[in-house]
């Protein structure tokens, strides 16, 4: 039997409370891991000889593992937990991180993308399914703050790996050190989930009539459509940061290799601040208007920077894009799950793996374009997935009453 979500205002339960902590622990810890591979891929790129085609098809390689293992998240979730499981995927994705860094062969290091990318999309669905659970105890949107987390913890790893830069730490034993601080944390964190089964989804705890469960209706599915571009949009200006933007300041703006990573790290930085505040902005204006600010934001921002190439001016467009798309990928997940009709897990899941495809598409398309042209011209696609956000906000919901 479940509860009822509690009233406007009501104090949480010390398990919901201890939860809230516990995801906060896996999504800080899912961004981290990444993170401190990303301001070493240019090393990793020149150690293996890589042509931008090659890298970028390389980086492909991780949304390519992601969208296989992807459509098995909910009924991994199912069985296992999602809290649960995502402990598991983060312990895993650590040790996926090493693999990244220590690939001597460029098929290797493509193949440890590969794994990480089937580890990541089962562990990112899990982190955000049990969010989602912990947001309907608390009965207000607290999702934003985990991806806050996310955000806060791909700074920090950030930060990390420039500081193994600094002090010219093997990549080995740099990687080897924050998987193990990482992996303890999701070890940790996975004591304080919430127990028991998942609830189906929806917008309270209770199940929703079994005569609709598991069907996908047309409506049904055209809405998980336009959810899943918008979070492609929004994880299309995360992965330019993750992928290229070191890239970027570093070959075409000749920035000095400890100054390098600033791009990214301005990027998922202003997307933490973006998150904090993006709870009370939801709760206030709703996610479409939201949406609409932050489409916008990306779109200017962006494509000033790209007009004009500084290095200041692209550090300002790199944070404009980041605090831009900050609520995007919530907002996505958090409509898939309030879906009516389908059972515990699936609208996220779908929506999820539909929008890993953004991964997938998008280092091609930059790595093939930068090849025939230049770098600058292929990161036209963040200002333009800042004006698809505009034109499609309309699939998120207005303000709540």
């Amino acid at each position: 039997m479940t509860s009822d979500p509690p009233a406007a205002g009501a104090r949480p339960d010390r398990a919901a409370r201890h939860a809230r902590g516990a995801v906060s622990a896996l999504f800080l810890t899912n961004g981290a891991l990444y993170a401190n591979v990303v301001p070493r891929l240019p090393e990793i790129k020149e150690a293996l000889g890589l042509s931008d085609t090659l890298y970028g098809a390389s980086i492909a390689a991780m949304p390519v593992g992601a969208l296989i293992s992807g459509l098995a998240a909910a009924s991994l979730i199912r069985r296992v937990g999602s809290g649960r499981l995502a402990a598991i995927g983060s312990v895993l994705l650590a040790v996926a991180m090493l693999g990244i860094g220590l690939a001597p062969l460029p098929i290797l290091f493509a193949l440890a993308l590969f794994t990480a990318g089937l580890l990541d999309s089962v562990t990112d669905v899990a982190q955000n399914a049990h969010g989602l659970r912990v947001q309907r105890r608390y009965g207000r949107s607290i999702i934003n703050g985990f991806h806050a987390l996310w955000s806060l913890g791909a700074v920090v790893g950030g930060l990390m790996s420039a500081g193994a830069i600094a002090l010219d730490l093997p990549l080995g034993v740099h990687l080897a050190i924050t998987g193990v601080i990482f992996a303890l944390t999701a070890v940790v964190a996975s004591r304080f989930a919430l127990p028991g089964p998942e609830e189906e989804s929806g917008a309270t705890d209770a199940p929703r009539p079994s005569a609709a469960a598991g069907r996908l209706t047309p409506r049904v599915a055209f809405i998980m459509a336009g959810l899943a571009v918008i979070a492609i949009a929004g994880t299309i200006v995360e992965e330019v940061g993750s992928s290229w933007a070191t890239l970027y300041m570093r070959e075409s703006l000749d920035a000095a290799a400890v100054l390098a990573p600033m791009g990214f790290i301005a990027l998922i930085g202003s997307q933490f601040v973006g998150r904090l505040v993006g709870d009370r902005l939801v709760d206030r204006f709703g996610q479409r208007m939201v949406a609409v600010a932050g489409g916008l934001l990306v779109a200017l921002g962006m494509g000033s920077a790209l007009a004009v190439p500084t290095i200041p001016g692209t550090l300002i467009g790199f944070a404009a894009a980041g605090f831009g798309v900050a609520t995007l990928v919530p907002a996505a997940m958090h409509a898939a799950d309030e879906l009516p009709g389908l059972r515990p897990g699936s609208g996220l899941t779908v929506v999820t793996w539909l929008m890993r495809l953004g991964f997938l598409i998008s280092p091609l398309v930059i790595g093939a374009i930068s090849d025939a042209t230049e770098l600058r011209v292929s990161l036209l696609i963040v200002p333009v997935s800042g004006v698809l956000v505009v034109l499609l906000s309309g699939f998120l919901e207005r303000r709540r009453g």
